[in-house]
């Protein structure tokens, strides 16, 4: 919070400075200047910020590397080696003794070395608070006062600053790609550690799910079992079930909004129903668990239908009803935008309201719609709170959706869920689901971008 603070006052003080220059230039009124003087002002700024940025990646990457090195020369030669402790977890030792003076460090370390180590480690943690902002600020000082003496009435601030923010853009968006190429590779990496130990016919066309019993060797029934095909089958039932529920009565209500509802009652109605969206999903858990389940199971003993207590109909109603507002929205959306003159060119031919819609403003707005039930489809697949509270953890192969099923995502939430060595087939497991899921992912953008230059229609 510091840094923010100084690099926003940083930014203020050096444009005003910056934009003054240039408007005492301008007074003069020897030679008109070639940009505003708020360009002037924005000129001297960014390179202040970006000076003093870079002087802060360059101290935190180098303070703490003198940290580690003036603590390894305190300590003893083979200190390390014959504790078996690693640098990095002395040092945390030692800044939790500075809190908890109680402290385990005691039988390895003498009282005087204890207290030295500690001085010196408090003594560069102040340095590390307090040094990079006067370094900030030095740097962006040194970068203003060499820059400002280019300010001058033939100086075309406009253009360096629109060069300067459109690499900035590009820096932005290059670090978009590469997270997302990083996000990739470490699925692919980790996920080839996995079929490493485990064969990928047996992962892919594998038709039994528990990884909870690959404990130990030693153990019993420790043969795991890594078939994904009930995680998938039980992820697309719950999904083209919730979908189904939430595409046609968003598409519905949003051609109610659009078409036939007065425009004084469409404004209440539709923040009403993007409410839902903005609940949070555990909520949406408690209720399918404790109304709508028990729903399901009373309405099967009357009719003699055998319902799982959690069961995949349950979760997938209740994410149905979730999914509803996001449909609804940009369906809404993408109806309003298609233009006034198609609706009346169909009333001028003699069409009723109901067939304009069916065969203009739907087919018109298909985009749009798409792009909502593919948003919903997404939103199905990811969801994991529900399918956890209402559907259970069973990997059953079923497509009965009264039976318990089980997810991707709430698999991955298992595997990963308290201290786990990244050693394990099990662990490794959560990986392999999560290729799998950026690959369904994947497919579906695909189909989705197939179906949108298929049916994609351009009007005047």
């Amino acid at each position: 919070m510091l840094f923010l603070f100084v690099v926003i006052f940083l930014a203020i003080v050096f444009y005003h400075w910056g934009s003054q220059k240039a408007i005492r230039l301008q007074k003069n009124k020897i030679h008109p200047l070639t940009a505003r003087p708020a360009y002037h002002g924005l000129y001297l700024a960014t390179w202040a910020i970006t000076a003093a940025l870079l002087s802060l990646f360059l101290s935190n990457a180098i303070l703490p590397w003198l940290m580690y090195k003036k603590i390894q020369a305190t300590l003893p030669s083979g200190f390390l080696e014959s504790s078996g402790l690693s640098l990095d977890t002395l040092i945390l030792r030692i800044e939790q003794s500075l809190e908890k003076p109680a402290s385990n460090l005691s039988e390895i370390l003498s009282t005087d070395l204890l207290e030295k180590l500690q001085t010196t480690l408090q003594t560069w943690l102040n340095i590390q608070l307090f040094l990079p902002p006067m370094i900030m600020l030095i740097a962006a000082g040194l970068t203003s006062l060499i820059t400002k003496r280019r300010i001058n009435s033939h100086f075309k601030a406009r253009t360096i600053v629109e060069k300067y923010t459109q690499r900035l853009l590009a820096v932005c968006a290059s670090v978009a790609v590469a997270i997302t190429i990083g996000i990739v590779a470490s699925l692919v990496l980790e996920a080839w550690r996995f079929f490493e130990r485990v064969p990928i016919s047996d992962f892919v066309f594998g038709l039994e799910w528990s990884p909870q019993t690959a404990l130990r060797a030693d153990q019993t029934g420790s043969s795991a079992s890594f078939g994904v095909i009930p995680v998938i089958l039980g992820t697309f039932m719950i999904m083209i079930i919730a979908v189904g529920i939430a595409a046609p009565f968003g598409l519905m209500s949003a051609i109610y909004m659009t078409e036939y509802l007065p425009p004084r009652y469409r404004s209440l109605v539709k923040p009403i129903l993007e409410l839902l969206a903005g609940i949070p999903t555990v909520v949406y858990g408690y209720f399918a668990a404790i109304i709508v389940a028990p729903l399901l199971r009373d309405a099967g003993n009357w009719l003699g239908i055998d319902v799982a207590a959690e069961s995949a109909l349950a979760a997938a109603l209740v994410m149905g009803m979730m999914i509803i507002p996001f449909v609804a929205s940009l369906s809404d959306d993408a109806l309003k935008a298609v233009p006034s003159s198609l609706r009346d060119g169909s009333y001028a031919l003699g069409a009723t309201k109901s067939e304009t819609i069916c065969k203009v403003l739907v087919p018109a707005a298909l985009p749009g719609i798409i792009g909502g039930v593919l948003l919903a489809i997404s939103r199905a697949i990811g969801e994991t709170m529900i399918v956890v509270m209402a559907a259970g953890l069973a990997a059953n192969l079923t497509i009965n959706p009264l039976d318990s099923v089980t997810t991707v995502t709430v698999q991955i939430t298992t595997l990963l869920t308290g201290d786990q060595e990244f050693n394990s087939s099990k662990t490794l497991a959560a990986f392999a689901l999560g290729l799998i899921l950026f690959l369904i992912t994947l497919v579906l953008n695909i189909i989705s971008l197939w179906i949108l230059a298929r049916y994609r229609q351009k009007y005047d």
